[in-house]
């Protein structure tokens, strides 16, 4: 009876560490410039509809890139977004650019170009 118990109490240990080792739906965005340097500062912003992503309403998720020209988006949807990528006069605005549809669990990546 121990026996059974140890093993049930170990069984329920290694699905506990798995549950934690599973990656939810993420998406990496890289912004470059028009002479193809990544910049930093970039205010980045997803849509699930285009009608959305024109109005700039609905945000599903957004963040600011970092040092490298990147910023990580994080408990997505596994479907496609328009991005919205913007620092002072530089944006994609009008290029409607749309991922193709994230792949679930996955670190998605994509790379926006901002002039």
């Amino acid at each position: 009876m121990k026996q059974s118990f140890k093993l049930l109490g170990a069984a329920a240990i290694v699905l506990v560490a798995m549950s934690f080792q599973i990656i939810k739906t993420q998406l990496t965005v890289t912004i470059r410039n028009e002479l193809g340097n990544t910049e930093q500062g970039v205010s980045v912003q997803l849509f699930e509809t285009e009608e959305d992503y024109k109005n700039e309403t609905n945000v599903a998720a957004q963040g600011v890139t970092d040092a490298k020209g990147v910023v990580k988006l994080k408990e997505l949807k596994a479907v496609s977004y328009y991005v919205l990528a913007k620092k002072d006069d530089k944006d994609n605005f009008g290029g409607g650019e749309q991922t193709g549809k994230l792949e679930a669990n996955r670190i998605n990546k994509v790379t926006v170009v901002i002039q």
